[in-house]
């Protein structure tokens, strides 16, 4: 696949840098580079990232890093068993439990929330930082919910992170989690107020929580245009029937 000229390899985190020295140079060279096309494009073309990530794996199958961005990659486009068996393979060869949110999250993905359960309460949980940590919660809780156990579900979340005032890199999503589960359940306005807080600590927009609040308030946004025709801004206007909606 065609690398782009402004790619270097350079662009790597230096741990990864360091694995690939066990490569030939030209060979290290030439699957950093893959490796930065699968960071570039996993999130706005997963399918392309997968494509190149193949061909990282191809280059270099005994390096964990690579077996990591291809799980990743696969992870992005659904293909769970394929991202499961990257996973436990990079696991092997690095003996570190970092990975195991996101396997527990693929036997989702292969319809086993049971197993994603056990995994969610497997000694490996302890070893994690907090951020793994959290991540198995929400993991947990979506297992919760596959298995229509919606209170199980909003217990699993309840935790002092959640209760807590300070912002986190989890914070957005473990609060918009917690909303989805309340509003799932039927608890709507306590749904609204936990997307309120969401999006308060949505400081990069990983989540939608201030459309899904705009949604819970009656508010739509329409396109307003100018006398060509064309799109200059986002008007907001209130939805007939729905802003006085009581729970």
């Amino acid at each position: 696949m065609p690398i782009p000229e402004d790619v270097t390899g350079e662009e790597i985190d230096k741990d990864v840098r360091q694995e690939l020295q066990s490569l030939p140079k030209g060979l290290a060279e030439d699957v950093a580079k893959n490796l930065v096309m699968v960071a570039r494009l996993i999130d706005e073309e997963p399918e392309r990232a997968y494509g190149y990530s193949k061909v990282a794996l191809r280059l270099a199958s005994r390096v964990a890093a690579v077996r990591e961005a291809a799980g990743f990659a696969a992870y992005a486009t659904q293909k769970y068993s394929e991202a499961l068996a990257e996973f436990r393979a990079a696991r092997r060869m690095t003996g570190t439990v970092e990975l195991w949110p996101v396997m527990a999250d693929c036997e989702r993905g292969l319809g086993r929330p049971e197993k994603a359960l056990e995994m969610a309460g497997a000694p490996e949980v302890h070893k994690l930082d907090k951020a793994g940590q959290v991540e198995m919660r929400l993991v947990a809780a979506g297992a919760r919910r596959d298995m229509d156990q919606l209170d199980a579900a909003i217990v699993t979340l309840q935790s002092p992170e959640l209760a807590s005032n300070s912002v986190q890199p989890w914070t957005a999503r473990l609060r918009y989690a917690y909303a989805d589960a309340l509003l799932a359940a039927g608890r709507r306005s306590e749904a609204r107020e936990w997307f309120a807080k969401a999006v308060e600590a949505d400081r990069d927009s990983s989540t939608d929580a201030s459309d899904r609040l705009a949604e819970l308030d009656g508010v739509e946004f329409v396109d307003a245009l100018d006398e060509d025709g064309d799109v200059v801004a986002e008007d907001e206007r209130p939805v007939e029937g729905k802003a006085d909606d009581q729970d």
